[in-house]
């Protein structure tokens, strides 16, 4: 298993990458996974369904199943937060986990940069950055620019620069 991630200031459009990114790398063969950092509790349970029910009756985890899908919830009931090493460690295996926030770890990174926000480069400061993908040019990067539109570039710059993993 390998690990890219995209990293950026909210806003600058992680999300929307990572949505074109997915498929392009399936069209390329490959297994992918996400895992995406939240700043802010979320809730993926709705009040009155009985998943919502029982871990809000104490349950530290949930699943729900069905024909499609599972998933599992799983309360850290003051618990820390865990960290991408362990949170990982709870994926199937796949060819390549691409991950969105956690712009502190250490793993390999592509920053999301728009300069329209007024934040400031990640890369300067973060050597784990191999590039900046942006939609317009910004002078003296220390790392590569990859325009923002070009997906099936910035699809080869992720494989060209995933970390195995465990590193």
């Amino acid at each position: 298993m390998r690990i890219f991630g995209l990293a950026g200031w909210s806003g600058s459009g992680k999300t929307t990458l990572m949505t074109q990114l997915i498929p392009e790398l399936r069209r390329r063969g490959l297994s992918v996974s996400t895992l995406k950092h939240a700043h802010h509790s979320f809730d993926i349970d709705q009040p009155g369904k009985d998943s919502y029910e029982h871990r809000r009756a104490g349950a530290a985890e949930v699943m729900v199943a069905s024909a499609t899908r599972w998933a599992l919830i799983h309360e850290h009931r003051g618990a820390p937060e865990p960290g991408l090493a362990e949170l990982l460690q709870r994926l199937s295996p796949v060819d390549l986990v691409l991950v969105e926030g956690f712009k502190r770890e250490k793993h390999p990174k592509l920053e999301v940069h728009r300069p329209g926000l007024g934040k400031p480069l990640l890369c300067r400061e973060d050597a784990m950055i191999k590039g900046v993908a942006t939609d317009v040019p910004v002078p003296d990067l220390p790392v590569p620019r990859l325009a923002l539109d070009d997906v099936p570039a910035i699809a080869a710059f992720v494989l060209e620069h995933a970390a195995p993993w465990p590193s």
